[in-house]
């Protein structure tokens, strides 16, 4: 048995109830089609002190569920940057999120180097940086962390590709000892090309590394942007996760920039029926206003769509 079948048989024997919990695929006859989450990221500005209202990242699990109804949550590592191993910090948020009855679904992590960096030191140590979100994670109780497929765009497509597999595939190993997922973003350069990070998840092969579709981030450059329908479509075979990014809306209340009808038709016809995680983006419309508004939307089409 080579490494790559010793950590699949490891991770689905000892962890296949993680990948049960994420209901990435579960049957929609068991349930709604799809489930709603809310990203902290949406509330961005208010974490970072930007707005009048200024909020702490441990009010989140209470925001979430009183002020809009959803029992699920998903963090973003900037907030709690300096509390990944401060245990205390890290009970009191469980608690918290399991005294309003809201599950922590994954972090995402940003800042801790380039998995697919051309040194492969810095590359190592960026797969070692992620192990302490990876820790916490597993304390949540999460079934994923969300990661970046940077390269430092260094490189043919091939070669990146292949960097960044090396550093996803190190990281989802450390991961699936945990019984946690090593998912992906289109978050920028060629990871935003929907045929580039899936080819990434073909190299890694690994059950537990797959895709996070974000419905929004698909600038690879300056100017050139890949097709989000086709991207989503092309990433989620391998999704664990997907990001409902909104920014703008009209007089209907439907998203301006992407069609959300389209894009779910996708999504739902690629089997997945877990939860899809609010991401308001936008500037015409204030943090709370543009969560409202995404919930609404998708509450819509929950129904129209189950019909």
């Amino acid at each position: 048995m080579n490494r790559r079948q010793f950590i699949q048989k490891s991770f689905v024997s000892g962890a296949g109830m993680t990948l049960a919990g994420c209901a990435s695929m579960e049957s929609a006859s068991s349930g709604p089609i799809f489930k709603i989450s809310l990203a902290e990221w949406s509330l961005n500005k208010a974490l970072f002190g930007r707005v009048g209202t200024n909020m702490d990242h441990m009010e989140f699990p209470i925001v979430a569920r009183r002020d809009y109804g959803i029992h699920a949550i998903e963090l973003v590592n900037q907030f709690m940057m300096k509390k990944a191993q401060d245990q205390a910090y890290l009970r009191e948020f469980k608690n918290r999120a399991d005294g309003e009855g809201v599950k922590i679904l994954l972090i995402m992590c940003d800042d801790e180097g380039s998995l697919g960096d051309p040194d492969p030191t810095k590359r190592r140590r960026a797969v070692e940086n992620h192990h302490k979100w990876a820790d916490a994670a597993k304390f949540f109780g999460c079934h994923s962390i969300r990661v970046n497929a940077a390269t430092g765009e260094a490189g043919s497509y091939e070669e990146q590709q292949k960097r960044a597999a090396d550093g996803l595939r190190t990281l989802s190993e450390y991961c699936a000892k945990l019984g946690l997922n090593c998912i992906v973003e289109n978050h920028g350069h060629l990871s935003s090309n929907g045929a580039w990070l899936a080819g990434v998840m073909r190299i890694v092969n690994l059950p537990n590394c797959g895709t996070l579709p974000d419905f929004g981030n698909f600038q690879i450059s300056p100017g050139k942007w890949y097709d989000r329908y086709q991207g989503v479509r092309e990433m989620m075979p391998y999704a664990k996760a997907v990001s409902a990014k909104s920014n703008d809306f009209d007089a209907q209340g439907n998203c301006v920039e992407t069609d959300y009808r389209r894009m779910l038709k996708i999504v739902l016809d690629a089997g997945y029926h877990g939860y899809l995680g609010i991401e308001y983006e936008g500037e015409k419309l204030s943090e709370p206003d543009g969560i409202r508004a995404t919930k609404r939307l998708l509450d819509r089409l929950l129904i129209e769509m189950k019909a």
